[in-house]
C-alpha cells in the first residue's frame, strides 16, 4: 500500500478543542474518556438505551414509571438558602400537577423556562412524603424540541464531571462534523453483500440515533459493520507488515548438521511431538532468504526453552550469533543457567547481559559481542541499548513478547538486514485472537507436556478457611517442600496490593517466622530478584507475593499455590499462576480462596480451572468471559487489541476479514482503494502499523 497521507483538510482526525456549550475542563475529560480526535467521539459506543418515547399525561404517572410529558411552567420556587435546598419548578398539563426538583442548579432556570412557557419533561416519576407527584432531575426541553426528547436515547460510559446529556451533545456535534466529510467505502463489495452491512456512516448513525435496542446491540448490523472494519484494518496492516518483513534482507541458514545433531542427541529426555514439529518449523524458516517471524505458543511447562535453544544452536552452527531477551533479570538468569548447561558442552560461548552488572563487566561483554567472541547472549532489555553492537547477529529469541515494546524490538535490525525473530509465550492464545494480535507471524503450538509431570490438584475454598489453609502449610514444610501465597490487587483504594501482601506475610510469619518471604511490585528490581532467589535457594519456604510471579522462575520444590480472592482473577492469569507449581515429579496442589458467595462468572471461572489444565481450553473460555486484555496480560499496559469489536460476539469475522484483506492486497490497489484504506488506517490509528508491526 502506498504511504500516501490523508489530505490535511480532513477534520475527523484533528483534535477537537471546542464543543458548543461545553467548558474547556469538560473537553479535557472527553479527551481522556473517548480520545482527543473528532472521530474518537463518534467511536465512543453506547452500552444501553433510555426509552423516552412513552408520551403520557401527568395523571397517568405512577411511582418509578419512566414518562415523557408536555406541560406548562406554573411557578419557580428558588432555594432560600443556596446549596442546601433544591430549585423546584411546579408544572401542570391540565390533568395533574408535578414538582420538578433540581439540586445545585442556578437561577438560569427561570430565564430558560419562564412561567407560562411550555416544556417537555422526561424522567422517573416519584412521590414525595405527602404523596404528591415529583420528578428528580428530569430531562427538560422547550416544547418545540419535543421530538428531540421523546425518542430512544443511547447511554454511554462516563467519567467524573461528564453526564449523559453532555456526552450525547458532544457526540451529536461530532457526528454532524463527520457527516460533512463523505467517507469512501473501503470494504470489498463481497463482504458487504455477504453480511448485508450498512455503510460506515450509516452504522454510526444507527448506533448514536437508534430506533430500537437492536441498533446498538453488538450482534446487530451496525456493530457488526464496525467490528468488520476494525478486523479488516488489523488484517490489512498485518498483511502489509508481513510483506514488509518478507521483503527485508535476511540470512539463509544451511540445513542442520553436526552441532545441531549433537544438541538433539545430548538432550536428557525425549522431545514431545509438538516440540519436534516446532523445531522443524523454525529450522525451515531459518533456511529461507526472508527473515523468520514466528510465534511459539507453549502452555506452562511445555518445554519452549528447549525449542528456543535448538534455534540458537542452528544460528551458531552457521557462524552467527544469537540473542535471547527475557522481561526480568531473574527470568533471564534462569535462561542463562539453562543455556550454559546445555550449550557450553557443545563449545558454544554463552554470556549474560543485564542492567545491574557493573560498567566494566558490561563494557567487556559488549566488546566481545562486537568482535564475535560471544556466540549467544542472554539478558533483558539491556541487549536493546544502542551501544550494544553484534558481530553478526542472525537470530533474536524473545520470551513473553508483550512485555517488550514494538519500537524496542525494532532496534534488533542489523544494518541492511533483519535477524530471524522467534517469539515465545507461555500464554495460550485462542486462534482468533492470535490472528488479530499476531497475524503477521507464523505460529507454532506446543500443547503437549513433557512426560513425568504430575497433574496438579486444584481445590476451591471460601475465604473463611484462610486460617486453616495457613496452618496446613506446616505439613508442606515438614516434607521439605515450598509454597507460594498470592494476593491480588486490592479493590479498596485505601489499601494497596503491597499492604495486602505485607499483611498476609505478617500473618504467616506468626506460624512460620523467617521461613516466610515477601515479593511485590513496589520493590526495586534487585530486591525482587533477591526475594525470588532466596525462595529458589530454599532459604525461605513460603513466598507471599502479588502477581509479579506470574511469569517467574522455575522452583521445582514448590508444590503448593494458594491464590487469595481467586474470583478477582481471569482464567488465563489463574492458569499462569498455577503453572508456577507442578514443575517436577512431586505431587502439587493449587488452592483457590474465594469470597463467598462468588458471582456467577467467578464460579464459572473457578469451576473451569478446577476441571482443566489445558491452557488453550482455558484461554478460549477467558476470551469469552473477560476479553483479550486478560489473556495477553496487557490490560494494565495500554495494549488494546480492539476498540469496537468484541471477540465473544465477533470472533467469526476475524478469518473473513483476513481473507478479504488478502484478496484486496493481492489484486493491486487503485489510487481510490489506496486512499480509502488510508482513511481506514487513520480511523483506527494504524497509520504507523506497516512500519511498526514489521518487527513482530
Amino acid at each position: 500500500m502506498q504511504e500516501n497521507s490523508v489530505p490535511s483538510s480532513i477534520d475527523p482526525f484533528s483534535f477537537y478543542e471546542k464543543i458548543p456549550d461545553l467548558k474547556e475542563a469538560q473537553i479535557k475529560k472527553l479527551h481522556k474518556l473517548c480520545g482527543p480526535r473528532l472521530v474518537d467521539l463518534c467511536l465512543h459506543m453506547p452500552t444501553g438505551t433510555i426509552d423516552r418515547r412513552n408520551l403520557q399525561p401527568l395523571y397517568m404517572a405512577s411511582a418509578e414509571m419512566e414518562l415523557t410529558a408536555t406541560a406548562t411552567v406554573a411557578k419557580h420556587i428558588a432555594p432560600y438558602q443556596k446549596g442546601r435546598q433544591p430549585h423546584r419548578i411546579q408544572v401542570t398539563d391540565g390533568t395533574a400537577t408535578a414538582d420538578l426538583v433540581f439540586f445545585n442548579f442556578g437561577s438560569w432556570f427561570a430565564k430558560q423556562y419562564p412561567e407560562g412557557s411550555e416544556i417537555v419533561l422526561s424522567g422517573e416519576a416519584t412521590l414525595d412524603q405527602k404523596g404528591s407527584l415529583q420528578f428528580l432531575h428530569p430531562t427538560l426541553s422547550k416544547a418545540e424540541n419535543r421530538d428531540e426528547i421523546a425518542k430512544l436515547h443511547p447511554t454511554y460510559p462516563l467519567t467524573a464531571g461528564i453526564n449523559q446529556f453532555q456526552i450525547a451533545k458532544a457526540i451529536s456535534w461530532a457526528m454532524g462534523e463527520l457527516s460533512s466529510a463523505p467517507l469512501p467505502e473501503w470494504l470489498p463489495e463481497s463482504a458487504i453483500k455477504q453480511h448485508e452491512l450498512p455503510s460506515f456512516m450509516s452504522a454510526l448513525n444507527s448506533i448514536h440515533s437508534p430506533e430500537d435496542g437492536h441498533d446498538i446491540a453488538k450482534d446487530g448490523k451496525a456493530r457488526t459493520r464496525l467490528a468488520f472494519d476494525e478486523f479488516y484494518c488489523w488484517q490489512i496492516a498485518l498483511t502489509e507488515a508481513r510483506k514488509h518483513t518478507q521483503g527485508l534482507g535476511g540470512i539463509t541458514h544451511s540445513a542442520p548438521a553436526g552441532l545441531t545433531q549433537s544438541y538433539m542427541h545430548g538432550l536428557p529426555f525425549a522431545l514431545t511431538g509438538d516440540q519436534k514439529k516446532s523445531i522443524a518449523d523454525i529450522h525451515h524458516d531459518m533456511e529461507q532468504s526472508a527473515p523468520m517471524l514466528r510465534l511459539v505458543q507453549g502452555d506452562v511447562g511445555s518445554g519452549k526453552t528447549v525449542v528456543g535453544l535448538a534455534a540458537m544452536v542452528k544460528a551458531v552452527e552457521n557462524g552467527h550469533q544469537a540473542a535471547l531477551l527475557a522481561p526480568t533479570e531473574i527470568l533471564a538468569g534462569q535462561h542463562f543457567e539453562n543455556a550454559k548447561k546445555m550449550l557450553e558442552p557443545l563449545g558454544i560461548t554463552v554470556e549474560f547481559l543485564a542492567g545491574k552488572q557493573k560498567a566494566a563487566e558490561k563494557r567487556s561483554i559488549k566488546s566481545r559481542l562486537k568482535s564475535g567472541f560471544i556466540d549467544v547472549v542472554i539478558g533483558t532489555h539491556a541487549i536493546l541499548q544502542k551501544d550494544v553492537e553484534f558481530h553478526n547477529l542472525s537470530l533474536a529469541v524473545i520470551d513473553e513478547q508483550h512485555r517488550f515494546g514494538v519500537r524496542q524490538r525494532m532496534n534488533l535490525q542489523q544494518g541492511d538486514y533483519q535477524p530471524d525473530l522467534l517469539v515465545m509465550t507461555a500464554t495460550p492464545i485462542p486462534r482468533t485472537l492470535a490472528m488479530t494480535a499476531y497475524g503477521d507471524m507464523d505460529i507454532s503450538i506446543i500443547a503437549e507436556k513433557p512426560p513425568g509431570r504430575t497433574p496438579i490438584t486444584t481445590r476451591a475454598l471460601p475465604l473463611d478457611k484462610l486460617g486453616d489453609v495457613a496452618e496446613s502449610l506446616k505439613r508442606v514444610l515438614e516434607k521439605g517442600e515450598q509454597a507460594y501465597w498470592v494476593c491480588p490487587l486490592v479493590e479498596d483504594s485505601e489499601k494497596s496490593d503491597l499492604a495486602a501482601a505485607a499483611d498476609r506475610a505478617e500473618l504467616l510469619q506468626q506460624f512460620y517466622g523467617n521461613d516466610v518471604g515477601l515479593l511485590h511490585g513496589k520493590m526495586k528490581s534487585d530486591q525482587k530478584d533477591l526475594a525470588m532467589q532466596t525462595f529458589k535457594d530454599a532459604h525461605t519456604k513460603i513466598l507471599v507475593s502479588t502477581t509479579v510471579i506470574e511469569v517467574g522462575v522455575d522452583v521445582p520444590n514448590a508444590t503448593v499455590m494458594v491464590i487469595e480472592h481467586a474470583e478477582r482473577f481471569g482464567l488465563a492469569q489463574l492458569h499462569q499462576l498455577r503453572g508456577r507449581i507442578g514443575r517436577g515429579s512431586l505431587k502439587s496442589s493449587c488452592i483457590l480462596l474465594y469470597k463467598d458467595p462468588p458471582s456467577q462468572y467467578a464460579k464459572e471461572r473457578i469451576d473451569t480451572l478446577r476441571n482443566s489444565e489445558d491452557g488453550f481450553v482455558l484461554a478460549e473460555k477467558d476470551l469469552e468471559l473477560r476479553g483479550p486484555g486478560e489473556i495477553l496480560g496487557t490490560r494494565q499496559s495500554g495494549f488494546g487489541v480492539t476498540r469496537l469489536a468484541d471477540f465473544s460476539v465477533h470472533k467469526e469475522l476475524v478469518s473473513e476479514a483476513r481473507d478479504a484483506a488478502r484478496e484486496t492486497l493481492s489484486t493491486g490497489l487503485t489510487p481510490e482503494q489506496s486512499q480509502a484504506l488510508l482513511w481506514l488506517m487513520h480511523i483506527f490509528e494504524k497509520q504507523d502499523a506497516v512500519k511498526l508491526l514489521a518487527s513482530g
